[in-house]
């Protein structure tokens, strides 16, 4: 006589945080990219950089390829920058472990951050550029009959290219969009489409370095203000109530106006006050999470603390860090373009703002294609990321979640 065994039905044991958060965070993704108003965001700064990376591709006075008195050579690679060289690697590198799909999403954006890291020293010291450049060599040089074969950009004008040997006394600059130059060209006889798109980096540097410091700052404060509670959660509300009171714009003037015009500098004090929003976003979430079971179970286990606010209680609280994100970042493009308008910003270096300055004359007149062109491309900016965060907004809004039909 045999003993018949039965064994109970095995539930699946719940799927840890961390993973219900990553499924969480892909579902948000998706929704949010298949709204219209995150399509046109995002098509708009995928647009910007484009143009932010291959800007010496788009935009140069140095042809690409040149046989002049029969030697072939590249004035353009011999050209670039510390800067180009380094968008174009950190570029490249986010193609490619982007498509290595069976690779941990984790593992690709630390190959991504190494290999950049590692190419942004190396650019600095083996990328040396002339420093004495004569953009109108090449121009003359056609003239006399001299190029055999020659490849520019689409937009043969660098940014700093004054056109000194175009100038002419009948038609001085700034003069309006024409069939040379499809946008004009400013005051000191620079073409304006190849300041615009080369501008287009500072308006990402500002916006993603910025924030990203901000970010990172509002996030560890906020994460231990609402870990902790108590006493460490009142330090941080005063600490908070201060930095919120500090008025962005005339703190930067400040700065200006003691140490210079320094892009760095404008950068970290954008980020410096910047940070309040995200601390108070975090706080909040981490009040919610820190009585729940999972981060009990974290500290009975013995987890480090890092360990269980930015791995097991952080990944479960970004809803509200997401949204904030895409609208810092406009607010810190729109904050340096305010400082560059008001003759305040980088020098030397093509900006949006600093741009606009000039469609007002000395005298009173106004030239309408220096305002309207680089507004629109600040206004469009700024619009994007709004649309991106309203979208994000939406998608993690339970009250209008999508119902598969």
């Amino acid at each position: 006589m045999t003993n018949a065994t039965t064994t109970a039905p095995q539930t699946p044991s719940p799927a840890p945080p961390a993973a219900e958060s990553r499924n969480w965070l892909v579902r948000t993704a998706a929704d949010t990219v298949s709204r219209l108003g995150a399509k046109i965001g995002l098509t708009c700064i995928a647009l910007i950089v484009f143009c932010a990376v291959f800007a010496p591709l788009l935009a140069s006075s140095h042809p690409l390829l040149i046989k002049l008195d029969n030697q072939w050579s590249s004035p353009m690679l011999k050209h670039l920058t510390p800067t180009d060289v380094i968008l174009l690697v950190a570029f490249v590198t986010a193609v490619i472990t982007a498509t290595l799909r069976r690779v941990n999403p984790t593992r690709r954006a630390w190959v991504f951050f190494a290999v950049t890291l590692i190419a942004v020293p190396l650019a600095v010291v083996f990328v040396n550029p002339p420093r004495a450049i004569v953009y109108e060599q090449y121009r003359e040089a056609q003239a006399a009959d001299r190029v055999e074969f020659v490849l520019r950009a689409p937009i043969p004008y660098s940014p700093i290219d004054r056109l000194r040997d175009q100038f002419d006394p009948d038609q001085p600059h700034p003069r309006p969009p024409s069939a040379q130059h499809p946008l004009g060209t400013e005051r000191n006889g620079s073409d304006i489409l190849s300041r615009m798109i080369h501008a287009s980096r500072i308006a990402l540097a500002v916006g993603f370095i910025a924030e990203g410091l901000a970010l990172v700052i509002g996030v560890t404060i906020g994460g231990l203000m609402g870990y902790f509670a108590g006493p460490v959660d009142l330090f941080g509300m005063r600490l908070v109530e201060i930095f919120r009171s500090i008025p962005q714009i005339y703190l930067l003037l400040t700065f200006v106006a003691f140490f210079g015009r320094n892009l760095y500098l404008i950068m970290v004090i954008i980020g410096l006050t910047s940070w309040v929003g995200y601390a108070l976003f975090t706080r909040a979430e981490f009040l919610r999470l820190r009585k729940q079971d999972f981060v009990q179970a974290a500290i009975a286990c013995g987890l480090p603390l890092r360990s269980i606010l930015f791995r097991h209680m952080l990944p479960n609280g970004m809803a509200p860090i997401l949204v904030n994100i895409s609208f810092g970042i406009a607010s810190a493009i729109l904050a340096e373009s305010v400082l560059s308008f008001l003759g305040l910003g980088v020098i030397d270096e093509p900006s949006w703002g600093e741009m606009l300055n000039q469609a007002v004359s000395a005298g009173g007149g106004f030239y309408w294609w220096l305002a309207t062109f680089r507004g629109l491309a600040i206004f469009l900016t700024v619009f994007s990321y709004n649309m991106v965060g309203e979208a994000v907004r939406d998608a993690i809004d339970p009250h209008l979640q999508r119902t598969p039909t």
